[in-house]
């Protein structure tokens, strides 16, 4: 990951300076920018991690936190607060822990926000070497629970709808899709007839998420010639080992088709 930061304040003051300053000493480039929802839009194809420097406005700007919280789920993007102890809590009521790389109290020592950011871009230099899944499913407790499991081995993108998995899938392609068979709006069947409609998904690997497992519901998942299927209730070890063989196979077929073309 390069070493890029877009740095989110309301305006720019002698603390925001001294940020500025000192991460550029650091090797990184800085983009700051307000917090307005056109801005961030803008910015996030400048950086993957946005730092966040509260302060009173924070009172103001719940749909910003919002568009901030989507943008950085949809992108795998990763957000660090700067700010007193009741900021940090007000913007945690909207974007989950999950999302949040890193919380830095003021008076902020700079040298550590430098550490956590280091941390960030080396582990994201390695994570990119990993297989990417992307997790569909509408039940937020199962998504937290599939990402604690998944991302010690591979990359791991929740998301909580399938048009919010098919906004995720214009602009970046895993190498699996595990996805809720039965959700609302949109359920797994329709999101799945979308991908093999359009040249860019049909060839995407997908796994339905069930939490039936008589005949009936299995043949009716099977009809759509997934990848497979994982019971929603199946232990860890399962639920890895089924993935873990679904990637030796695909390193498998990708070594035999490489072994024809030399041939």
């Amino acid at each position: 990951m390069d070493k890029k930061i877009v740095l989110i304040s309301e305006g720019t003051n002698f603390m925001v300076n001294a940020i500025i300053k000192n991460l550029k000493e650091a090797g990184y480039e800085v983009g700051r920018i307000d917090p307005k929802i056109s801005d961030i839009n803008m910015a996030k194809v400048v950086s993957d991690i946005f730092v966040l420097y509260l302060g009173e406005y924070v009172n103001d700007i719940h749909d910003v936190l919002v568009f901030l919280r989507d943008v950085c789920l949809d992108e795998d993007k990763k957000i660090i607060l700067v700010g007193y102890q009741d900021e940090c809590n007000q913007v945690q009521e909207v974007i989950p822990d999950t999302q949040i790389e890193g919380t830095f109290e003021r008076p902020l020592n700079v040298k550590n926000l430098i550490t956590r950011l280091d941390q960030l871009v080396d582990l994201s230099t390695v994570e990119e070497q990993k297989p990417l899944i992307l997790v569909i499913d509408d039940d937020a407790v199962f998504l937290n629970m599939v990402k604690g499991w998944l991302q010690e081995k591979y990359r791991v993108v929740l998301v909580n709808s399938g048009m919010r998995a098919i906004t995720y899938l214009a602009n970046t392609t895993p190498d699996l899709i595990l996805m809720d068979y039965e959700m609302p709006v949109t359920n797994g069947p329709q999101v799945m007839e979308m991908l093999k409609s359009d040249d860019l998904t049909r060839n995407i690997p997908v796994m339905f998420l069930t939490g039936k497992n008589d005949r009936d519901s299995v043949l009716e998942v099977l009809a759509l010639h997934p990848e497979g299927y994982l019971l929603k209730s199946s232990p860890k070890n399962e639920t890895m080992t089924t993935i873990d063989n679904f990637f030796i196979q695909q390193r498998v077929k990708k070594a035999a088709q490489s072994d024809k073309k030399k041939m």
